[in-house]
């Protein structure tokens, strides 16, 4: 059994993650976490872009949401990006390693990846 202390450190951890997702930032971030996002690794995914936009510092610009069935479930899973004035970009076959590399470079520089953003189908 865990302490008093030790599950009031628990809860303040997790309790600064739950903001981030429920946050009013300017950019809006989308996990696809309907069934087939999750059995294709969506879980992961959606756990490192929260722990690394709050590293990254960007918790008051970016919020981290989740969603149901996107719709291309071929392409799971799938992250979608939202900033006022631009044009959506979908991101898909998302892994941990491709979140942290969007963080830093979509979420923090500005620059969306092309490399991981949906073709036409």
């Amino acid at each position: 059994m865990k302490s008093l202390a030790e599950l009031q450190a628990i809860r303040e951890k997790m309790q600064n993650k739950v903001v981030l997702r429920e946050g009013s930032g300017d950019i809006r971030v989308v996990v696809g976490m309907a069934t087939c996002g999750i059995a294709a690794g969506a879980r992961p995914v959606l756990n490192t872009v929260v722990e690394e936009v709050s590293k990254a510092g960007l918790s008051d610009k970016v919020t981290v949401t989740q969603t149901g069935c996107i719709g291309i479930c071929q392409f799971e899973p799938v992250v979608e990006i939202f900033e006022a004035g631009k044009s959506k970009v979908t991101y898909v076959k998302m892994t941990p390693e491709k979140a942290k590399e969007v963080v830093q470079r979509h979420l923090k520089g500005g620059a969306p990846i092309t490399d991981y953003v949906i073709k036409d189908i």
